[in-house]
This record gives C-alpha cells, sequence and structure tokens, in this order.
C-alpha cells in the first residue's frame, strides 16, 4: 500500500500538549467514563469525531470574509444553492444548522405514526428522529455488515431480499421511505456500490416507495466505487457523486463532515408539494429559508468545501490516511473491523474485551481506557449509542460493538496515526486490566452523549 503524502501546506498551527497519566485518569472519572464529557484542552489526539473538526482551507477562510448576513436573501444561500444543485443534481434545497435539523424536518414531513423506515442499519440521531415521529425502524443492510471479521467490499449495501420482504409483509404504502446511508457509519464506515443503488431505486419505484440518502459522508462513498467498482475507475469523483444522487428522490447532509466546514447542513429533494412544505417548517426551527440557522459566511464556506471535496488527491489521501492506521493496528494483532472504512478505525471491543459481557460495557470501557493510557480521545459505538427499546425498555443489543477512532479531514498527520496506533497496541498488551462499567447517570434520549458510568 502505498500512502500519499498531505496535498496540502500547514500555514496555521494549534499547540497541543499531552498531560500527565494520573492526571488523566483523574479528568475522566470526573468526566464518569464518558469521553464526550472531557474538556478538549485535556485531550492530546482528537479523534472523539470527525464531525465539524475539519481544518478549512485558505480560500474557505477567504470566502468567510464574503459573508452577506442578510436576514433574508443571502448572496450566499444562492451560491451554496446553486453548488448543491450542480454536484448533488437536487432540484430544492433547505439549510439546516446541521444535519440532524435536516432529519428532524425530513421525519416530519414523510413520516405517519404507524409507518416504517427502512435503512442500511441505523444511526442513532437519524432513528431518534424517526421514532420521535412515529416510524419503526427497519435495518435492511446486508448481513456481512454485522460481522467485523468479513472483508468484503461495500459491506453497506442494502440486502434487496430483506427490503422485497419488507414490502411484502407490511405493504408500500405503510413504509415511509427508504434510508440510505452512504457510507454506514455504525458499520465502520462501509461504502455502498453503485449497482445497489440502481437496484434499490429500481424496486421502490416499482412499488412507489421514496429514496433519500443519508448523504454525509457521499465523497468517501464515491471514492470507494471509482477504486472498487468495475466502470467507474475512470470517472470522476464529481460524475459518480452526480449518478449517486440520481438514484434518489432527496438527502439530509451534515456539511460538518464532507463539505470540510464546522457547521452546517442542509435538506435536498425534487418534490415541489415537500419542499414547499419544508420551507414551513425550517422557519419553526432553524431559520429563514435563506439561512436556516446558519450564518451567511458560513454557508459561503460549505459551498467552497463541498467543491474542494470533489478533488481526487483530497479524498485519496483522506480514505488512505485512515487505512494506514487501520493496517498499523491490524499487523499487530489489534482486532478492528474490516475494511476500513472512510472516516474512522472501529475497535472490536468485543475481541478487545472477551474477559467482558457486553452488558458491562466493553467499548465505553475501552474508550476510557484509551484516553488514561495515550491522551487520545475516542468513542463509543455499542450498546450504549443503541439505546433502549422504546416499548420494552431493554437495551438494544448490536453485533458490532465497537470503539470508533474517527479522523478529523486534513487535521493530523501520519505521525500523529503513529502515536495513536503505538498507544493502543501497548493498551492490547494488557488489555485484561480493563474492568466493565456500570451507569450513575443514564440519560432517557441519545444517552451516549451525556450519560455517566462507574467501575463495577
Amino acid at each position: 500500500m502505498i500512502y500519499p503524502a498531505e496535498p496540502f501546506r500547514i500555514k496555521s498551527v494549534e499547540t497541543v500538549s499531552m498531560i500527565p497519566r494520573d492526571e488523566r485518569l483523574k479528568k475522566m472519572e470526573e468526566a464518569g467514563l464518558n469521553t464526550f464529557l472531557l474538556n478538549s484542552k485535556d485531550v492530546y489526539i482528537d479523534l472523539l469525531t470527525d464531525s465539524g473538526t475539519n481544518a478549512m482551507s485558505d480560500k474557505q477562510w477567504a470566502g468567510m470574509m464574503m459573508g452577506d448576513e442578510a436576514y433574508a436573501g443571502s448572496v450566499n444561500f444562492y451560491h451554496l444553492e446553486a453548488t448543491v444543485r450542480e454536484l448533488f443534481g437536487f432540484k430544492h434545497i433547505v439549510p439546516t444548522h446541521q444535519g440532524r435539523g435536516a432529519e428532524n424536518l425530513l421525519s416530519q414531513l414523510a413520516i405517519k405514526p404507524g409507518q416504517y423506515v427502512a435503512g442500511n442499519m441505523y444511526f442513532t440521531t437519524t432513528r431518534y428522529h424517526q421514532e420521535k415521529n412515529g416510524a419503526s425502524f427497519v435495518d435492511i443492510v446486508r448481513d456481512e455488515a454485522h460481522d467485523a471479521t468479513l472483508n468484503v467490499p461495500f459491506k453497506g449495501n442494502i440486502d434487496l431480499n430483506k427490503l422485497q420482504k419488507l414490502i411484502d409483509e407490511k405493504g408500500a404504502k405503510n413504509i415511509a421511505y427508504i434510508c440510505l446511508a452512504v457510507t454506514v457509519n455504525l458499520a465502520g464506515g462501509q461504502p455502498v456500490s453503485m449497482e445497489n443503488m440502481r437496484a434499490v431505486r429500481e424496486l421502490t419505484s416499482a412499488h412507489g416507495i421514496k429514496v433519500y440518502y443519508d448523504a454525509t459522508r457521499c465523497v468517501e462513498n464515491a471514492y470507494y466505487i471509482k477504486e472498487q467498482e468495475k466502470g467507474f475507475e475512470n470517472k470522476s469523483i464529481k460524475e459518480i457523486v452526480h449518478e449517486m444522487f440520481s438514484y434518489a428522490d432527496g438527502c439530509t447532509m451534515s456539511g460538518k463532515k464532507d463539505c470540510l466546514v464546522n457547521i452546517g447542513g442542509f435538506l435536498c429533494m425534487n418534490d415541489d408539494d415537500l419542499f414547499s412544505q419544508a420551507r414551513e417548517l425550517v422557519v419553526v426551527y432553524e431559520g429563514m429559508p435563506s439561512y436556516g440557522g446558519l450564518a451567511g459566511r458560513d454557508m459561503e464556506a460549505m459551498a467552497i468545501g463541498l467543491r474542494e471535496a470533489m478533488q481526487f488527491e483530497y479524498i485519496e489521501h483522506r480514505i488512505k490516511q485512515v487505512r494506514y492506521l487501520g493496517d498499523k493496528l491490524k499487523a499487530a494483532g489489534v482486532p478492528i473491523v474490516e475494511p476500513v472504512g472512510g472516516h474512522a478505525v472501529f475497535l472490536d471491543a468485543r475481541r478487545f474485551c472477551p474477559h467482558l459481557s457486553q452488558e458491562q460495557f466493553p467499548a465505553q470501557s475501552l474508550a476510557a481506557s484509551i484516553y488514561v493510557e495515550t491522551g487520545v480521545r475516542s468513542m463509543e459505538r455499542g450498546i450504549i449509542s443503541a439505546g433502549r427499546n422504546k416499548e420494552t425498555g431493554e437495551h438494544h443489543k448490536p453485533k458490532l460493538e465497537t470503539v470508533r477512532l474517527t479522523i478529523p479531514r486534513r487535521v493530523y498527520t501520519y505521525a500523529h496515526m503513529d502515536v495513536v496506533a503505538d498507544g493502543i497496541i501497548q493498551l492490547y498488551k494488557h488489555k485484561e486490566d480493563i474492568r466493565g462499567l456500570r451507569f450513575t447517570y443514564e440519560p432517557k434520549q441519545l444517552r451516549f452523549f451525556t450519560a455517566r458510568f462507574e467501575y463495577i
């Protein structure tokens, strides 16, 4: 594997420092063993998320100075609108403060209580909005996505047989829409093939079912199609992205990922009536339809960043920097989700901590241990993130119990990845010391953000 050098020069730096282990242990305990509750100044390398943690380019910063902060009709909105129309191909765009704002709008407008939303694995905030508006989520991702050890391409694909079975059992009119994520975060950042997108579009069209993409990491997905799917090797990332969205009725987008900004998102659709309703509803939750909770300067940076993300040199380095970390860990025998996805390396906490049952929250404890031992902040993606069944109150128990090492875009170097890998490799050598946890405080909604724990 050849790992390309960073396709940028560093012009501005932010100083970070490592606090001593004893102090990190104290900070972790004060945070209730939840990495979300740490103060960022106490973190050496922050791999909590790639959401809004990107480094912006000189052109984006220059664009920030051209922010039109008009309350209505901002020039920057029209630039963003034209950019999204060109690159994604959708007719309408409604800006929101971030991706979950778009999820909120879509869920309220497209779901009738008692309906089903099917998708290629859930995502936390997405499922929350769907369930809050009366839908039941049905996972129709291919079975291979739930097996961390299988190294097969396009593990994010929808299983067409599962989709057909759902249609046969529930009826097409009872399916609000299909939520197709590109890529699939909780499966390890796994991509979806263009062939699968076409097939999903063909099947849903035959039954009059809408398809909305979670487009958060669509550029990363496009890279995998170019790299691994026959017939796309000579197509540009821009061409691939445009074709991907041609098989959808709309999308939700968190601009904090593949738009290379720190805040922002949008909802896209082709349906005129849905757009009219979305314009009315966005005023209630976000702001005017021409700013949607964003400053004009943020919309300008998002429009510029989306074009920069389409550059092959950028996305090749992005994907392969993540692979570099995964390859180092795998070579040392550290169990990870395979293949390595586009935005993060996922540690397989079941195999990392075989001495802990899932009810002892191994991924949550592993994330806390990684911080204490290395100063690196990661996050749990397992039983804590999955939450509880809204009807039975029992824990959802996903097959994947993981810790996500999420790489911000254009922020860290390969040397930082070396530090992360070396620290985790050393921790793996005494993994038996990692202890199980229990709740001391459990929020009712999206508990992984603010829950607190103690050692059993």
